[in-house]
């Protein structure tokens, strides 16, 4: 079987060694006994969720605007 080489943090690496159900269990079978999300968010996910999502005041809107006016680019790209 091929194998791969990754590198993970100590605190990854910590997760793991207590997620084995004994000493002889490989890193690899942990890895595959994971329950992992099939799917993926889309572009899609977020329009669907627009409509539950809670709209900005009108205020926030304004300070925003105003944010967007003030932001102007610098003379010189350099400084």
């Amino acid at each position: 079987m091929a194998t791969k080489t990754i590198s993970v943090d100590i605190q990854a690496y910590t997760l793991l060694t207590r997620a084995r159900l004994s000493r002889s269990e490989s890193f690899s079978q942990v890895i595959k006994r994971a329950r992992w999300s099939q799917n993926a968010k889309s572009c899609g996910d977020l329009l669907a969720a627009l409509p539950n999502m809670p709209v900005a005041s009108s205020v926030a809107i304004q300070r925003l605007d105003e944010a967007q006016t003030a932001d102007i680019p610098p003379d010189s790209t350099w400084s």
